[in-house]
């Protein structure tokens, strides 16, 4: 599979514009880059873990007047 092959599979799944796909930093796996061995760790980004800590109250709730 090509880079663009990639990136034509994801616009097709996501809508998302090539310039997009691009700026998120999809691109293709060296060859035998998922190999047992390897001890990098995953070079991945769990967006919604993200967004839980992005995410956060702007002010702090109110408790209910006693």
């Amino acid at each position: 599979m090509t880079q663009q092959e990639l990136e034509n599979e994801l616009i097709a799944a996501t809508g998302e514009t090539r310039a997009q796909l691009r700026r998120m930093g999809f691109s293709l796996l060296a060859e035998g880059a998922d190999e047992e061995g390897d001890d990098r760790p995953p070079q991945i980004i769990d967006w919604d873990e993200v967004e839980l800590h992005r995410n956060v109250p702007y002010s702090p709730r109110r408790t209910a007047a006693a």
